[in-house]
């Protein structure tokens, strides 16, 4: 906010400290909440440290010498337009700004750039971040909705920040688990497939959990049982043989059932609003993972331990670490076959050679977090420049209130038949709440706000941690939810529709009389959005965004019980406060577009 202003100051800073050889060190800023007046302030400490080490000055203590450079350039701010006056305390340069001046740009400022309000100047890099990457032949479950609502909303923040983004996915599309299916649908289940893209992916699932059952040691098996179970694990390796080897038949099969599960992901990213602009596959991986890794052991990365023992790099030896850190790495088995690792180092070459990727960050659950440091610290040492730009933003576990879901055993918690229950229950209050709507547009509404809670449910919490979902915590309506939020956002909606205004055509209007409380906290809420954004990108945390929409909207529902806005006498207060609202309405809005939540009109 008010970066003219503060480019202003920083410009008379700058032109005091060259006059007075004093070698000024980068302006850092922040917000000073308000205590009577907004504000900004800025430290000396770095300057007044420079400056001794440079031998300049007159050699007192850092923390003297910076509250001396801030008493000197307070002289120079203090004929600066909107600034009401300007205070150096304990090395540090506070600025304040008159009441008035703030509240109505940050109001102004927000009507007059609408839905960009908040987004960051282009930071020059592109970012690629990789997510929404089940296995296929299987079905869409509520873990694989974490990992993609993460991935989405990472993607929408960084590329709202400023940095050019790149949406990529890569499915695991082949190897063991995904050949169990196909055995199984051969063998027993051939030409008996459901029809509808949910139903045919649901039913993968259950073939691959029966396979599995068929094919694990039970206690006290027969020697009869035994034998067939041996029998179906040959059948099953054999057809992974055949795949390899390119075998027609085995391939068309996998091709088709494949597709029916890629047909339900690419239907459940639709109803995310996820668009992925490059997909990547593992089956694709698999082969160009194998061209690398005489790459690395040409150029000294990897030792070849074949065929007694498989390819590997030796990460805490090639880094001259004397403690163990990074562990030794197979990229390649003895007999030749790929691994994760082969195909993630062959997937970020591609990445950095053909995309042109600055940045890569890869949406996986925490298990794989030695995986990547290892793969990481392999790119620095094959010498990609962008290998310290490489970021992993794990993720804890999905589970059940009675325990881990597992789909080898069939127990999980299918994304298609949550949102199809969070869709009915909303519809059944929507219904008794809202009998004058259409009905088209209540099940729109309700699809609006059963989304928007469950996808907040996977927000509203760290990513670091384990979420249990309870579907019916993530449907609730109140304390820290999606529809608490959009609720904001519909609230807003009514004052305005009530007033018969628009925001294009609200009138000009000065904050010049006292605020209340709850009209400072919502000033002070809006003028952080642009902040938040950038902190939430910078730190690849989604949390940050999904906090600050939830204090932005509790801001407002204060701001909506407490103060009078079409009932003012004063036509100018009146006109100050509409245009509060319509500024409060376009940030919620904006929030929560960048955390793929709708924001409803009516609900």
């Amino acid at each position: 906010m008010f970066k003219d202003i503060q480019q202003t100051i920083e410009d008379k800073i700058k032109a005091y400290c060259a006059a007075n050889d004093i070698p000024l060190a980068a302006l850092k800023w922040t917000a000073i909440p308000f205590s009577g007046e907004w504000g900004m302030s800025t430290s000396f400490f770095q300057t007044a440290a420079d400056e001794v080490r440079a031998g300049k000055g007159k050699k007192l203590p850092v923390p003297q010498r910076a509250q001396e450079i801030a008493e000197q350039v307070k002289a120079e701010v203090g004929g600066v337009e909107g600034i009401s006056h300007a205070e150096a305390v304990k090395g540090y340069l506070n600025v304040y700004f008159k009441t008035s001046d703030y509240a109505r740009r940050v109001v102004d400022e927000v009507l007059s750039a609408g839905d960009d309000f908040g987004r960051g100047r282009p930071k020059g890099e592109r970012v690629m971040v990789e997510y929404a990457q089940p296995n296929t032949h299987h079905s869409f479950h509520i873990g694989h909705a974490r990992n993609t609502i993460l991935g989405e909303v990472l993607a929408r923040l960084v590329e709202f920040a400023g940095f050019d983004t790149i949406r990529a996915s890569y499915p695991g599309d082949i190897g063991l688990g995904v050949i169990t299916v196909l055995w199984a649908y051969d063998r027993f289940y051939k030409g008996q497939e459901p029809q509808g893209v949910h139903e045919r992916g649901q039913w993968l699932l259950k073939i691959y959990a029966e396979a599995t059952a068929k094919l694990e040691k039970k206690e006290n098996e027969t020697p009869e049982e035994a034998a067939q179970r041996e029998s179906y694990d040959a059948e099953r390796r054999e057809m992974l043989r055949k795949w390899d080897a390119g075998d027609p038949y085995v391939r068309e099969l996998w091709n088709t059932t494949r597709e029916w599960s890629l047909d339900e992901l690419r239907e459940v990213l639709k109803m995310l609003d996820v668009n992925i602009d490059v997909w990547f596959y593992e089956s694709t991986a698999h082969e160009l993972g194998k061209e690398i890794v005489d790459e690395l052991i040409a150029k000294g990365i990897a030792d070849d331990e074949r065929p007694e023992g498989p390819v590997i790099v030796k990460i805490d030896k090639k880094l001259g670490l004397s403690k163990e850190k990074y562990r030794t790495m197979v990229i390649l088995r003895s007999d030749g076959t790929a691994l994760y690792s082969t195909n993630d180092l062959a997937l970020a070459k591609q990445k950095f050679e053909q995309y042109h990727v600055d940045r890569s960050i890869y949406v996986v659950d925490f298990r794989q977090s030695l995986h990547f440091q290892q793969v990481f610290k392999i790119l620095e040492l094959w010498g990609f420049p962008q290998a310290p730009k490489c970021y992993h933003l794990a993720y804890g576990y999905v589970t059940l209130p009675e325990g881990a879901m597992s789909a080898r055993r069939g127990r999980v918690v299918l994304f298609k038949e949550v949102y199809d229950e969070a869709v009915r229950r909303v519809l059944s209050l929507e219904t008794e709440r809202s009998g004058n709507i259409p009905e088209n547009e209540r099940v729109k509404i309700a699809e609006q706000i059963g989304l928007g809670a469950l996808v907040y449910s996977m927000l509203a919490v760290d990513n670091n941690k384990d979420i249990v979902f309870d579907i019916n915590e993530a449907l609730s309506f109140d304390g820290r939810t999606g529809p608490y939020i959009q609720n904001a956002h519909v609230r807003a909606n009514s004052i305005l529709k009530k007033a018969n205004v628009q925001a294009a055509n609200l009138q000009p209007a000065a904050f010049n009389f006292e605020l209340t409380k709850h009209e400072i906290e919502l000033i002070e809420q809006i003028s952080r959005f642009p902040d938040a954004v950038q902190q939430a990108a910078n730190e690849y945390r989604p949390l940050v965004m999904a906090a600050y929409a939830y204090d932005l909207a509790n801001a407002f529902h204060s701001f909506y019980h407490a103060v009078p806005v079409l009932q003012s006498e004063d036509e100018n207060i009146k006109n100050a406060r509409l245009r509060l609202v319509a500024a409060a309405k376009q940030v919620i809005a904006n929030s929560l577009r960048l955390l793929d939540i709708q924001a409803p009109e009516v609900m």
